[in-house]
């Protein structure tokens, strides 16, 4: 029942109960603290307290008390009914009354209080004929016990229209907090319902530069600033999805309609019955095959740079054991090249195969762009990893835009390659937690250096 409640109907349903637990504390102990007044005032009154005299044989000689019980009730007394009722109890447990009231029930204690073993008690009692009353039982001088009693109406009749008084207070005060709750909640949330119709508009309409206002500093500020945070960056993820796209499309293009071209050839030769000579269909075959292996590569990479982030296997990973591998793996690349390799213990926190294909992408550029004979130099000391080659360099016009996507430099268009790899390299640095660049090496040639923090021990 309470997920189809509102929000808002929740939040005045919890401010009445609130204040109807709170009302009915106070009345409940409104009402006992007045009952105790009231029992306190009435049991002064029959002990002959500040607020009353005392009461008939309270102060008797000895053997007066006795005397209740051989006098006679006068008709004609028009206050006989408001007076106490006075009862004597012996020891034997015999007891007689006031003349024309009903007799209290005699109760153990009473007979234990004209013994003499126990003290003067009050209690709430009964007489005969089932009135309830309020009972004083004290010892006489003369070796009874007498019981002093008034009826419990008059209290009871005050408590009852106090009950209802209080009664009546509470329910006009739930009512009143139930609106004054609704009325609250309402107005509390208003932000709420407006960042509600501002989601449900993005939603609809899949707008992410809609942005929330965002008004002071309390929590509902808050949550719209980090919804419009979260909108932003969402809408930069589309955006960068997109030119992906873009770009992406815009790479295979070349190597698909190359290759429609060639097979549209190919198979034009044949049906027209002019087959290709042997030397030039194998060109042709040649062609497509490089072509078909730069569309493979173009791929992958776009499969490795379109990733889920989060699938990353993030734990502790051996730095120079990567450049080890990646080293090993690119040697076969550049036979004519001298490879040299400087690695010292580094352990960092990433993700060993994206660290790895980073550095094999490194070494991939080094070597596409050095000199038949040349050196490639891997040096990894105290978490800065650099490779260096002994090609023409990078321009300094060209050097801010190395790492964007799909870009190649003019000298460098006519070499395989997606343009994907130093965006591939830089996101995996950067993911753990380390920074990049591409400088002149001196001497001539491209250092590409990065750095990575760490430890030269294994951490947890």
């Amino acid at each position: 029942m309470r997920r189809h409640l509102s929000l808002r109907t929740r939040l005045a349903v919890l401010t009445s109960l609130a204040v109807a637990v709170a009302v009915a504390a106070c009345a409940v102990g409104c009402w006992f603290v007045v009952r105790g007044r009231l029992i306190d005032q009435l049991d002064q009154s029959l002990s002959g307290g500040p607020r009353a005299g005392g009461p008939p044989g309270a102060d008797a000689r000895p053997g007066s008390a006795r005397s209740i019980c051989d006098l006679q009730p006068r008709k004609d007394d028009p206050f006989r009914r408001y007076q106490p009722t006075l009862q004597v109890i012996s020891p034997d447990g015999t007891y007689c009354s006031s003349p024309g009231t009903s007799p209290l029930k005699v109760v153990p204690g009473d007979v234990a209080i004209a013994r003499g073993q126990k003290q003067a008690t009050y209690r709430d009692g009964q007489t005969a004929d089932g009135t309830p009353m309020r009972v004083f039982t004290h010892r006489d001088p003369g070796g009874f016990a007498v019981s002093v009693a008034k009826p419990l109406a008059q209290v009871n009749e005050s408590l009852n229209s106090l009950a209802l008084l209080l009664v009546a207070v509470a329910a006009v005060g739930v009512v009143g907090a139930a609106v004054a709750g609704l009325l609250i909640a309402r107005a509390g949330l208003a932000p709420v319902d407006r960042l509600t119709d501002v989601v449900e508009h993005i939603a609809r309409t899949e707008k992410l530069d809609t942005a929330i206002p965002v008004e002071g500093r309390d929590e509902i500020a808050r949550l719209s600033r980090s919804f419009n945070s979260m909108t932003r960056a969402l809408a930069g993820s589309r955006e960068r999805q997109q030119r992906l796209i873009v770009d992406a499309g815009h790479e295979l293009r070349t190597p698909l309609t190359s290759l429609r071209t060639n097979v549209d050839l190919m198979l034009r030769s044949e049906e027209t019955g002019r087959p290709l000579p042997d030397d030039g269909k194998k060109r042709l075959l040649v062609n497509v095959k490089a072509q078909l292996v730069e569309l493979s590569s173009l791929v992958g990479d776009l499969l490795d740079l379109a990733r889920d982030e989060d699938v990353a296997d993030v734990g502790p990973v051996p730095l120079h054991e990567v450049a080890e591998n990646a080293v090993r793996r690119v040697r076969p690349r550049g036979p004519t090249l001298r490879i040299e390799d400087e690695i010292s213990p580094w352990y960092v926190r990433g993700d060993a195969a994206a660290l790895e294909r980073a550095l094999v992408n490194l070494l991939d550029n080094a070597i596409k762009f050095s000199p038949p004979g040349g050196t490639v130099s891997v040096r990894l000391r105290d978490g800065e990893l650099t490779v260096r080659d002994e090609g023409p360099g990078i321009p300094d016009e060209d050097r801010p835009y190395v790492f964007d996507r799909f870009w190649r430099s003019p000298s460098a268009r006519g070499l395989p390659g997606s343009g994907l790899g130093l965006a591939i390299a830089a996101r995996a640095v950067r993911d753990a937690g380390g920074e990049i660049r591409l400088d002149p090496a001196p001497g001539g040639g491209t250092a590409a250096w990065m750095k990575l923090p760490g430890t030269r021990v294994p951490g947890p």
